[in-house]
């Protein structure tokens, strides 16, 4: 038995809502994948928090019509696709996408968008391979607290250098 309309409306419903929060959306191509690999993708993602969705593509046509953001996903619906929507942490959930097509070879990666844009496979690549938001804070941390050691340095040198200048007047016996 196939779904009922009101079925059908409610996923479209869902599907905007996970669209209207997501910043990036992937489109695998899911053939050949076990019920249980799809469960790992899925628990891979949500760390980063990405979902995974299995949908026909008249319903994801539904949910991104009208919506600007969406529209040039419309040329990736075709064939079995999951729908990989991602919000926040970009990096890291690509990186999960790529780590799990390389585990189980079976999947791949038709395309994405982001900000409204098509990526090619190459740029999905550009972006996995950024550093985490974790990664990049350490970094900005780590480069805050040198400047701040650098300053603290060079304001005790010059009482430092003064007195060491007053020693060295005072040990030559000059009045």
């Amino acid at each position: 038995m196939g779904r009922t309309l009101e079925n059908k409306k409610q996923i479209v419903e869902d599907l905007k809502g996970l669209l209207g929060e997501a910043e990036m959306a992937l489109v695998l191509d899911y053939q050949g994948l076990s019920i249980k690999e799809m469960s790992d993708l899925r628990a891979r993602l949500q760390s980063s928090n990405g979902v995974c969705k299995v949908t026909k593509n008249t319903l994801m046509r539904q949910a991104i019509d009208g919506n600007d953001a969406w529209t040039s996903l419309e040329s990736l619906l075709s064939g079995t696709n999951a729908f990989v929507l991602i919000k926040g942490d970009v990096g890291s959930a690509v990186k999960a996408v790529q780590s799990f097509q390389k585990d189980t070879k079976k999947s791949e990666t038709k395309g994405g968008l982001f900000e409204g844009k098509l990526l090619t496979q190459d740029e999905i690549k550009a972006i996995a391979s950024l550093p985490t938001k974790e990664v990049l804070m350490a970094k900005i941390a780590g480069a805050v607290n040198a400047l701040t050691t650098k300053v603290a340095v060079g304001i005790n040198e010059v009482p430092s250098g003064l007195a060491r200048s007053l020693q060295q007047h005072a040990d030559s016996g000059e009045n």
